[in-house]
């Protein structure tokens, strides 16, 4: 009986132990199904993974950009109210307004760019052709230069198109100033306005003569003119009673005559007074120093104009001291300048015609001071002036697309 009893007591605990073990096995692998990853996932929420110092750097760089583009346009809204404003691309704007001096209309085309944004972007002058003595459109320069930007520079010599003042292109001095005309150094990191002078000289051993200018006309028969390829193939003629002579690319002079010298490739020719050349001597080895005052080390390129129209953040128009008086009154004009934080800032204004009558060289230089610049000049302007913006021209010039210019200054993408 007695055994009867114990073996379903023995099968009945035996079932229980067997569910018991299911249950606790089954709880078991629930909770590391279920409770480990949420426990895992609260862990890996709570403690951010660690941030890398290229990470950290970008993510600043991203906001620090955003924050100068937002303060850029809302500067850019300030500063011209009512204008049309477009981008061109990040950190460039071009702004189109209309002002009225006198109750007359004058239409406005400016560009400003942002350095700290637009950093893929280069500012440089361009000739029209590989020498001087040429000129073409400013679309064509803008399109040779895959240029979104394109703005007329320095006056030059209507008949020939040789620039007339300082021109420096990649560290090349291409011509040098007239009349200590104000210029634009162009540098890595900024810009720098000044009256510009030449400071150069022609060495052979103990004898040093002043070289007066570089690829410029001759405008006085005592001057001593170099003149480089970038001229052309033959030097202009010796003033009266002089001389000149040609120096190959081994710094020796070859040659000697009172006549015109063709140019050697990658070297120069020298003209003046007899009277102060004949000092030198075939096979004498010469060197050409070429400087400028102020001396701007580091400096990749100058563009002249003039007069200055603001000097140190104060207008300032010196129309005499560079012997400009025939530029005054109302005209279309170009101008170039840059702020305190060296944004730069091209216009382009209108003139000769009912809609848009031009201005003044003051009136402009207060134009440009409203614009944000500490300093700022005047470029070649009436006919010439003409800006191109993302593939065409944007203002009116009297001849559509504008007159056949020497140079100008350009804006591009770095290569």
């Amino acid at each position: 009986m007695d055994t009867m009893l114990l073996c379903p007591e023995k099968r009945l605990l035996s079932v229980i132990g067997i569910v018991v073990n299911f249950a606790v096995a089954g709880a078991f692998l629930f909770t590391q199904a279920v409770f480990v990853p949420i426990f895992a996932n609260d862990y890996v929420a709570k403690i951010p993974a660690p941030i890398t110092n290229e990470a950290s750097i970008q993510i600043i760089s991203e906001v620090s950009s955003k924050a100068e583009i937002k303060n850029f346009d809302e500067a850019v809204k300030k500063k011209f109210p009512g204008a049309a404003i477009v981008d061109i691309d990040d950190g460039i704007k071009h702004i189109k307004l209309t002002k009225y001096y006198d109750g007359r209309p004058v239409r406005i085309n400016v560009v400003e760019i942002n350095p700290r944004i637009a950093k893929d972007y280069t500012l440089t002058p361009v000739l029209a052709s590989d020498t001087l003595a040429n000129k073409s459109s400013i679309s064509t320069m803008a399109k040779d230069s895959n240029s979104v930007i394109a703005l007329n520079g320095t006056f030059f010599k209507p008949q020939t198109g040789v620039p007339l003042g300082t021109l420096m292109i990649n560290e090349k001095l291409l011509t040098g100033p007239i009349y200590d005309r104000v210029a634009m150094g162009i540098f890595d990191d900024g810009y720098d306005i000044a009256r510009v002078q030449l400071n150069a000289r022609i060495k052979s051993g103990k004898n040093t003569v002043k070289v007066d200018n570089i690829n410029q006309p001759r405008m006085l028969s005592t001057y001593v003119l170099a003149y480089t390829p970038d001229w052309g193939t033959i030097a202009p003629p010796s003033p009266k009673y002089g001389l000149q002579f040609a120096v190959n690319d081994k710094n020796k002079i070859t040659q000697i005559s009172t006549s015109a010298l063709k140019i050697p490739q990658n070297g120069f020719v020298i003209a003046g007074p007899a009277s102060l050349l004949n000092v030198f001597k075939t096979g004498d080895k010469v060197d050409l120093e070429l400087n400028t005052i102020p001396e701007w080390k580091n400096v990749k390129h100058i563009i002249s104009g003039g007069p200055y129209l603001v000097k140190n953040n104060e207008v300032f128009v010196d129309m005499t001291a560079q012997k400009l008086g025939s530029i005054g009154g109302k005209n279309p004009r170009s101008a170039i300048g840059y702020t305190e934080d060296n944004n730069l800032i091209l216009v382009a204004v209108d003139g000769r015609e009912g809609s848009s009558v031009g201005m003044t060289l003051m009136q402009l230089a207060n134009f440009m001071k409203s614009a944000g610049c500490v300093n700022a000049m005047n470029l070649d302007g009436g006919g010439s002036t003409v800006m191109y913006v993302d593939g065409k021209v944007v203002n009116n010039p009297q001849v559509k697309g504008g007159i056949a210019l020497s140079n100008a200054i350009v804006l591009s993408k770095k290569s």
